[in-house]
């Protein structure tokens, strides 16, 4: 007897598949030495990001914002430019922007002050080098035939 799948069941499990590809090619020191570069500089974040609980937010962000431009890669690979392809996830790309945001205020308890636009625009920064990673190395998986 077969067993009746339906097609969202096989779409999830071609997902899983790809984004368990794709997320071979990260390592945790590189995910580590980001954090450090763009949070460990900073006033604010510099004494939160010793917490391990917001170092592992970060992580899981960057995780989210690879996957997302690895994802939409495939527009790239088939001739679209990087900012049309970018306007195409905007709004995915501006939550995780806003999850981290909130996140680090929150575990700021209130010393982030004047430094709110700033660590916004450090935390749009993060998620988009890790977007613009996520979509090169997609772009580079489709012309290997890999995904």
């Amino acid at each position: 007897m077969n067993v009746v799948t339906t097609f969202n069941e096989k779409r999830r499990e071609k997902q899983l598949k790809y984004e368990k590809s794709v997320l071979r090619e990260i390592s945790i020191k590189s995910l580590k030495e980001r954090v450090s570069q763009y949070f460990g500089s900073s006033q604010l974040t510099s004494a939160l990001i010793m917490q391990a609980g917001i170092e592992e937010a970060c992580y899981d962000v960057a995780i989210e914002a690879y996957l997302l431009g690895a994802h939409f890669s495939r527009f790239g690979y088939y001739g679209e430019s990087v900012e049309d392809v970018r306007k195409r996830c905007v709004r995915e790309e501006k939550h995780l922007i806003d999850t981290l945001y909130n996140f680090l205020i929150y575990w700021g308890k209130g010393l982030e002050g004047v430094y709110s636009e700033s660590l916004y625009y450090l935390c749009e920064q993060y998620v988009s080098s890790w977007w613009m990673e996520g979509f090169r190395n997609g772009e580079k998986r489709h012309k290997l035939k890999l995904h």
